[in-house]
């Protein structure tokens, strides 16, 4: 028992140290200059690539729009297939308590997808109008 709570003292001590290492070297490594183009590679893909002049806002909510969209489709997978169970039971009431819960919660899952794309197109928007410069 004693040999046990020894352990547990220095395995406390060694987790403190590493957070305490991981919280001080990054200080130590990143102690260079200002970084340029040529620094992140940048000049390597100068004419290859093209990067987008859109605002970075907009850019973002596209992105979670996309992303948004993909978890409807896959919410709206999950219903239909709980529906799908739900027809082929045959009266079991395992499968069809199971097909239930399936249909349900693809139904909350499409409910938190829908109210968290209205949250980030009233948030996106509101910013926009925001920081957006009076014509």
């Amino acid at each position: 028992m004693r040999m046990n709570v020894r352990m547990k003292k220095l395995a406390g001590m060694a987790a403190t140290a590493a957070l305490a290492a991981a919280t001080v070297l990054p200080t130590a490594t990143f102690a260079q200059g200002e970084l340029t183009g040529k620094d992140l590679g940048l000049e390597a893909i100068e004419g290859s690539v093209k990067l987008g002049g859109g605002d970075v806002r907009q850019t973002a909510a596209r992105i979670i729009n996309v992303a948004l969209g993909f978890l409807g489709i896959i919410a709206v997978v999950i219903v239909l297939i709980g529906g799908f169970k739900y027809m082929v039971s045959g009266g079991n009431e395992e499968k069809t308590s199971e097909a239930k819960n399936m249909i349900v919660a693809g139904i909350i899952g499409l409910a938190i997808i829908l109210s968290a794309w209205a949250i980030t197109t009233f948030v996106i928007s509101s910013l926009l109008t925001a920081t957006q410069e009076p014509s």
